[in-house]
């Protein structure tokens, strides 16, 4: 790895700052001082240190967002805010993205990572990673749906989903302006599925927040908007349902 770019990734200023803070000689590798940027470094052998203090990297980041309203699941666009915007510089320069998706509407969970192979673990259709969901509904939730959704209802496309399971928290009475709440485990990720779920059976999403994935729930401590790294024991089991697709 180019000592720069560890550099970065360690926070010590963008490329431009750390190239100037290497001409003052205050950046040693295995105790010498190194003044180019470019050399190869082995993060994992040689010793790094700046101003005489050493430096520890790590390859990956892990973050728990609670994605609130109105910014997309996007790394970058030129007309809409995205939630990279949100995160802090020390870890926007770890070049994080978002694991799957959630409409611009949309808030709740949302993983961010520059793991790759994590992100793929969690995403493949074949792991069925559960996603559980909480929504408004406008119209009458019924017993009936439940089953439906159990059995797998037929989208838009003609693709018929795989069986969810729908929890009625209340089911609201339309007459008098009531909405039903619920709460949905998915076990894929369709292009704005939820909403055409309940479109399928003729009911339309007013508000949905996602609550978790596989075992990472959204913690309720976290403000919409904000968001942290993920505890040890959060990504551990992660990566074990990253892993089995449970």
């Amino acid at each position: 790895m180019r000592l720069e770019k560890l550099l970065a990734h360690t926070g010590h200023g963008t490329r431009s700052e750390i190239k100037r803070m290497m001409k003052t000689g205050t950046v040693s590798v295995n105790g010498r001082p190194v003044k180019d940027g470019g050399m190869q470094v082995d993060p994992t052998r040689d010793e790094i240190a700046v101003d005489g203090e050493a430096i520890f990297y790590r390859e990956f980041i892990y973050i728990m967002m609670n994605k609130p309203q109105g910014v997309i699941s996007a790394t970058e666009d030129t007309r809409e805010r995205t939630v990279i915007d949100l995160l802090d510089p020390e870890h926007r320069q770890f070049e994080p993205f978002p694991v799957g998706r959630l409409d611009k509407d949309t808030e709740g969970l949302l993983l961010l990572t520059n793991d790759g192979k994590l992100a793929h673990n969690l995403l493949s259709p074949r792991k069925h990673v559960p996603k559980t969901y909480f929504a408004e509904i406008e119209g009458q939730v019924t017993e009936e749906d439940r089953q439906s959704f159990a059995k797998g209802v037929a989208l838009d496309d003609g693709y018929v989903t795989m069986p969810a399971e729908l929890v009625i928290l209340k089911s609201g009475a339309p007459e008098y302006g009531e909405l039903s709440k619920i709460e949905l485990t998915i076990m894929e990720g369709k292009f704005h599925q939820v909403k055409r779920m309940f479109q399928a059976v003729g009911k339309n999403v007013v508000y949905l927040k996602r609550l978790s994935m596989g075992p990472l729930q959204l913690d309720e401590h976290l403000a919409a908007g904000s968001c942290r790294e993920l505890t040890a024991e959060e990504l551990h089991e992660l990566q074990q349902s990253g892993q089995s697709g449970k």
